[in-house]
């Protein structure tokens, strides 16, 4: 079995392909619409035939609450791998993300950044140690 798909949670999905493709650096997959609804996907630009990230529309009240909860509890939505977070970081500062933690040693060999996505969720970059 593996994970092909998994999906987050957006106020606005063109303003969340912008963040996700120019900033992030990701690249559009699928972006179908049907009416007011529209499918939209994104890859790393590192494993463009991995798992693809939904980035769906936040108009469900449950939802809603939910992603407002964990963010307002500082939880992220959402956590990616780096091989090096202080370089990643460096990038996507560069391009106008705004970080709410800075690389951050969180225990021996492992460390985080967080940044806003300016879509309602906080997104966690991890670096794991080598084995």
């Amino acid at each position: 079995m593996k994970i092909k798909l998994t999906s987050l949670y957006v106020d606005d999905q063109e303003k969340a392909l912008r963040f996700y493709t120019e900033v992030l650096g990701f690249t559009k997959k699928t972006d179908v619409g049907n009416g007011p609804y529209r499918w939209l996907t994104v890859t790393s630009s590192e494993e463009p035939d991995g798992t693809e990230l939904q980035l769906a529309l936040n108009d469900n009240p449950a939802a809603r609450a939910y992603q407002q909860a964990l963010f307002q509890q500082g939880q992220p939505a959402a956590m990616f791998h780096a091989d090096d977070v202080t370089r990643e970081y460096e990038r996507i500062k560069a391009r106008g993300a705004e970080f709410t933690m800075p690389p951050t040693e969180v225990m021996p060999g492992v460390s985080i950044a967080q940044l806003n996505d300016t879509c309602g969720n906080l997104i966690q970059i991890n670096q794991l140690a080598r084995r």
